[in-house]
């Protein structure tokens, strides 16, 4: 299963993490893309062929995404990350994708 890490485009103070948003707004913006946890405060979105884990806390900085259905997944992985400006890092290449 190939993974991905969600970072935002744009790095924080001093070069540290930007910000993707709260988990509350990252919840509102991923949800007109069919991607929602099965029970409201479920740490594991769900989405057509993804998996994406949020981290505990606020500010999120950082997400953990799984393609579970690669067929159908990447259409849907480039449509909200360029929706929702965000920068896809796959830590086995080393490559980093900005939709």
């Amino acid at each position: 299963m190939q993974q991905l890490v969600i970072l935002a485009r744009e790095s924080g103070r001093d070069g540290a993490l930007g910000s993707l948003g709260t988990r509350r707004e990252l919840l509102e913006a991923v949800a007109p893309f069919n991607i929602s946890p099965e029970r409201p405060d479920e740490d594991v979105l769900y989405g057509p062929g993804v998996r994406i884990e949020l981290p505990p806390g606020d500010p999120v900085t950082q997400m953990l995404l799984s393609i579970t259905e690669e067929e159908i997944a990447w259409h849907v992985i480039i449509r909200v990350a360029k929706a929702l400006q965000w920068r896809l890092f796959d830590p086995r290449s080393g490559r980093e994708l900005s939709p």
